[in-house]
């Protein structure tokens, strides 16, 4: 199977299952990281659940209010922050290299439906 890359205007999802190490890329406006094979894992499912939680919470909350919400596991933390219809994503990577990176709202629904179609998880 071939490299998968994914692009959008400010951010880039990758997946390269037969890489030796490093099988996952997230990349910014000005930054990249490849990822364990786990971590994209962990970082996809995590951005997932916080995507479908900014959907629920869009009927409990009224228009002009912002909301945080925060998942992790061993591997990485990541958290969603805004109004649910327009909120950035940020994460750190906890394991070996650590690293940071974050995209504003624009880019956060593109990334949300990229993972859909990066890899089956």
């Amino acid at each position: 199977m071939e490299r998968i890359i994914k692009t959008g205007n400010g951010w880039r999802l990758g997946w390269q299952p037969n890489a030796p190490q490093y099988n996952g890329l997230l990349a910014g406006e000005n930054w990249a990281i490849e990822l364990t094979e786990a971590e994209l894992n962990d970082f996809c499912r995590l951005a997932k659940q916080l995507t479908g939680t900014m959907q629920q919470m869009a009927a409990e909350l009224m228009e002009e209010e912002k909301i945080t919400c925060e998942a992790e596991s061993e591997l990485l933390w990541v958290e969603v922050e805004g109004y649910p219809s327009a909120y950035s994503l940020h994460f750190i990577l906890y394991s070996g290299r650590g690293a940071e990176g974050q995209w504003p709202p624009p880019a956060v629904r593109e990334i949300a439906a990229a993972i859909e179609t990066l890899k089956v998880f």
